[in-house]
């Protein structure tokens, strides 16, 4: 998505150049930038007469939610999904707001999903000033994160129900995917509810009390969510250690097999070893029966040792 802004005034919104919209004078202004380069900068500290400091917030390499007041003005950051791949380390995309009365600047680098909600709710006339738009970031972020952490929980679900030992490896691949995802989207909702949550609580003037009671709803969403990963977390260790337990039972019966086998053909062995020196003496060995003599001895010994085992219920 490239840049755009939008200047809302009681007749409609419309939609303009960041440039052009910069120089307006209404009642409000967006201004959302797709970008994070040196231009981006140098048009926030020139064109749009930003302070330095939040130049470098807004175009910051690394960052996480968080909240603060300078002056009577308010930065956010927030995170969400975005229309583009992401690693599953960093699954969430960054936008940074910054608003004052009248005017909200918006970057991002990668295209948010949530966005288009947003600039739906601009073009029908629900947002008419900042604190509008902001509240509708936080729930359009909240609701848009809402069906993903809900299908890790089902995929869980699903993972749980087919525990098998014939699917160990398939299970565990699956139960790790979903233990990442959990953990990355985590990562940062539970510092996002805190930072809508203080946002909700500033002393600022052009943030209206059903703005915060808005914020407060995305923010409760978000705390629900982080609590939904958390448990999400402890059930995939869980089953993971399941299926660990599973394999290793799966191990022993099979050891144990083997074993038994083993133990049956052991005096076998030694018996046919014994008749099968050549040496002078062998009792029997001129005997025409001597070798079916031989063969029904040993499946005589090889049956009494498996109802042996049968009867101390070994293959349970």
């Amino acid at each position: 998505m490239t840049s755009f802004a939008y200047r809302v005034r009681p007749d409609g919104a419309a939609r303009l150049e960041p440039t052009q919209a910069i120089s307006e004078h209404c009642e409000f202004i967006w201004v959302h930038l797709a970008s994070k380069d040196d231009e981006t900068k140098a048009w926030l500290r020139d064109a749009a007469k930003v302070p330095d400091y939040i130049v470098e917030s807004l175009t910051a390499t690394e960052t996480r939610p968080r909240c603060d007041q300078i002056g009577e003005g308010a930065y956010l950051n927030l995170r969400g999904r975005s229309t583009t791949t992401m690693t599953m380390s960093d699954p969430l995309a960054s936008v940074r707001i910054w608003a004052v009365a009248g005017r909200v600047i918006s970057v991002a680098r990668l295209p948010l999903t949530a966005i288009e909600r947003v600039i739906a709710s601009v073009e029908t006339g629900t947002i008419r000033d900042p604190g509008d738009l902001i509240a509708e970031f936080a729930a359009a972020i909240t609701v848009d994160l809402d069906p993903e952490v809900a299908d890790l929980g089902d995929a869980l679900d699903d993972c749980e129900a087919d525990l098998d030992a014939n699917r160990i490896f398939q299970l565990r691949r699956e139960v790790t995917k979903v233990r990442v995802k959990s953990i990355g989207y985590r990562r940062f909702l539970s510092p996002q509810r805190a930072a809508i949550e203080k946002l909700a609580a500033l002393p600022i003037a052009w943030l209206e009390d059903e703005d915060r009671m808005h914020l407060s709803a995305a923010a409760d969403r978000a705390a629900r969510m982080a609590e939904e990963l958390e448990s999400i977390r402890e059930r995939s260790a869980l089953m993971h250690e399941a299926l660990t337990d599973l394999r290793a039972e799966q191990i022993d019966q099979r050891s144990l097999i083997i074993s038994v086998v083993a133990m049956i053909f052991l005096p076998l062995t030694f018996l046919t070893g014994l008749l099968g020196m050549n040496v002078q003496g062998i009792p029997y060995a001129d005997q025409p029966w001597a070798f079916d003599g031989v063969v029904w001895v040993c499946t005589g010994i090889a049956a009494a040792i498996s109802a042996y085992f049968f009867t101390r219920h070994w293959f349970r």
